[in-house]
């Protein structure tokens, strides 16, 4: 039996992984962390905690920053996923303190409590971004592409990386670093691209687009990343133990392209999709170079964008109670290359 504690597992990836966990390993224990931030959300969990007493999954509310209560889940867990953090790269530019306070200070505080109950931590993961890498320098990024972050976010992440590298080498911590490119799926919060796209062709708005759309990203569907963090979390420690991985489908595709696929698939015109100015930070292309996660796992993405994309479009059209509550949220204002104030 396995005591998994998942901080951020209320957010998309790590509900998204925490529910994976929960059907397909009945004798695992999930211990759940999360401020409950906008992006976090109790109805993303497996099960009904409000009305559902489950000796398999408890729920704790808290800040990844508050050092006693990280101290003490993680003196109940052997292996910790470190998903916790703020993620949106126009947010970031928008109120960036919330960035550095959580993806920094938060992984310094687990690393912490990773470095003094060493002796039962099987594993620590932490989950970090490819925006780290900023616009790549190569066709493919691999996992020793530079450090080179566009944003306040992407900065933030890179510290927290670089971070949890020291505490391997100075400590020896049973640490491994996954950089996951653009993950879509179910519970992914609207702010995010894919589901915005979505959720704004079915209220016939307009989609709107940063630019000339052509900057380019590696899409990986939701399933794909929870089944590489499954082979990650079983195996053996000894052969990954201070690695990084990247994880993504290795091709690359434009927003431009994605918003004409979503306002072809959904049946809505492309006059819904608007360009506006480009966002500050833009990174203009990520493809991932996953040779490492084969070689070592064996593991590569099997979700083509487009089959992704129908069962992402699917789910949003089937669950508007979940996602309206959250349209306050969808845009953010920011102050654009040009110098106008748009909302991205």
């Amino acid at each position: 039996m396995k005591k998994i504690l998942i901080t951020g597992g209320a957010g998309f990836i790590g509900s998204n992984f925490a529910s994976y966990l929960y059907k397909k390993y009945p004798d695992y224990k999930i211990i759940i962390l999360d401020t409950l931030t906008y992006a976090g959300d109790i109805e993303n969990f497996p099960l009904d905690i409000n009305n559902t007493i489950d000796s398999r999954l408890h729920f704790w509310y808290g800040n990844i920053t508050n050092g006693e209560l990280v101290d003490t889940l993680v003196s109940k867990a052997d292996i910790v996923v470190h998903f916790a953090a703020e993620t949106h790269v126009t947010r970031s530019i928008y109120d960036n303190l919330l960035f550095f306070e959580t993806d920094i200070i938060g992984t310094q505080t687990i690393a912490n409590s990773i470095l003094k109950h060493k002796d039962q931590i099987e594993r620590f993961i932490h989950i970090s971004t490819s925006e780290v890498y900023g616009t790549a320098l190569t066709e493919k990024m691999k996992e020793d592409h530079p450090l080179r972050p566009a944003s306040p976010y992407a900065s933030a992440k890179a510290g927290a990386d670089l971070m949890v590298s020291s505490y391997v080498n100075t400590y020896n911590i049973p640490a491994i670093i996954i950089r996951p490119f653009n993950n879509y799926g179910y519970y992914q919060h609207l702010e995010k691209v894919v589901p915005r796209f979505i959720t704004s062709c079915i209220l016939d708005e307009p989609l709107t687009v940063h630019g000339d759309g052509k900057s380019s990203r590696d899409w990986l569907f939701i399933e794909d990343h929870c089944a590489f963090l499954d082979a990650v979390l079983h195996h053996d420690i000894n052969e990954i133990k201070g690695e990084v991985f990247n994880v993504g489908s290795g091709r690359d595709i434009s927003i431009k392209e994605i918003a004409e696929l979503v306002v072809d698939k959904m049946g809505k015109p492309k006059s819904l999709i608007k360009y506006i100015g480009d966002r500050p930070g833009q990174v203009f292309r990520h493809t991932a170079d996953v040779s490492k996660a084969k070689k070592y796992f064996n593991w590569e993405a099997l979700t083509p964008f487009s089959h992704g994309l129908d069962k992402t479009i699917d789910w949003y059209i089937k669950n508007k109670k979940w996602w309206k509550k959250k349209l306050w949220m969808r845009h953010i204002p920011i102050i654009s290359s040009t110098g106008k104030m748009e909302m991205h």
